[in-house]
């Protein structure tokens, strides 16, 4: 008995283990994660961006609140919000409260698909199927069927009333002490909603610093961000992976981004010019996937600092 199942038993017991520490321990093990990105023209002051992502709030989720509602502490200069903050259709209420200290700074945000649509079950297998063919989200696929649509515009209206920057195809700017932000953003190219010929023409030459946002970072808009010389670039939406293997990374990204900049600080080149991407790994999950291994959730505090300093770090 003990040689026939011994190994079958050993590794079904191995998996078991891994699946309650992936939902048990890491999906709410939450990180801040610290960024130094030499962007700033010279002299201007720095800069402390915090960037949050990828929320997907559910009922009930009171550690991840708690966590959220911390960061305020931080004191950034501005808070860049990038999208998928619910899966949970009675979830707005909780991520205004969540986000409630941090809307008392200067914001912007854009919105992810899981803001406009609930999430569905399926076969997590099937973002390596996706992979293969080419495929992510409506880039590839056939519309979704029968979708629940989320109340995304009371999110809309709690985080405008806070006076955070609404960036669906859109320009903002925020006035800081002593800084102007130009920021032009993108509505989710992962359900082909974004239109970046509304705000094509690159950075404004009032602004002090100019930087490009995006839920998704597929490939067209991060050359046309690039293309046009923004500097920065943020985004969300890949989860890091979520499910990653130690020692070799991610496997997917869940759109057309390579697997090696599927989280942190990267550089992406776009005709003749290069641009910085950060893309978070964000601090939730589908409600129907509540798990994380070798890659635990996170926000990132962005210090941006004078392009000049690159070269004494």
């Amino acid at each position: 008995m003990r040689e026939r199942y011994g190994v079958p038993l050993g590794i079904a017991a191995a998996g078991a283990a891994g699946l309650l520490y992936a939902a048990g321990f890491e999906a709410r093990s939450f990180r801040l994660r610290r960024v130094t990105v030499p962007v700033l023209p010279p002299g201007m002051r720095h800069l402390r961006v915090l960037h949050v992502s990828d929320i997907h709030m559910v009922g009930g989720q009171r550690k991840k609140q708690r966590w959220l509602r911390s960061l305020a502490g931080l004191r950034p200069d501005f808070v860049i919000n990038t999208g998928d903050n619910l899966s949970d259709p009675e979830g707005v209420p909780e991520v205004l409260d969540a986000l409630g200290p941090l809307m008392e700074f200067p914001g912007a945000y854009v919105f992810g698909s899981n803001d406009y649509y609930g999430p569905k079950l399926r076969n997590p297998a099937r973002y390596l199927f996706e992979k293969a063919q080419g495929r992510h989200g409506l880039n590839g696929n056939a519309p979704a069927e029968g979708a629940v649509h989320n109340p995304w515009e009371d999110l809309r209206d709690g985080f405008d009333a806070a006076g955070w920057l609404n960036l669906t195809n859109a320009r903002g700017e925020l006035k800081l002490e002593g800084a102007s932000v130009e920021l032009t953003g993108l509505d989710d190219p992962h359900i082909k909603r974004d239109r970046y010929a509304q705000v094509a023409g690159g950075p404004s030459e009032a602004a002090d610093f100019s930087m490009g946002v995006v839920h998704a970072p597929y490939l067209r808009t991060l050359d046309a961000f690039t293309a046009d010389a923004y500097p920065l670039i943020l985004a969300g939406h890949t989860h890091g992976g979520q499910l990653c293997i130690p020692f070799y990374g991610a496997l997917v990204t869940n759109c057309d981004l390579d697997t090696d900049r599927v989280k942190g600080l990267s550089r992406h080149r776009a005709e003749g010019n290069t641009s910085y991407l950060h893309v978070s790994a964000g601090c939730g999950t589908n409600r129907y996937t509540p798990v994380r291994f070798a890659c635990p959730p996170e926000a990132t505090l962005l210090t941006l600092v004078g392009r000049d300093e690159e070269a004494r770090r």
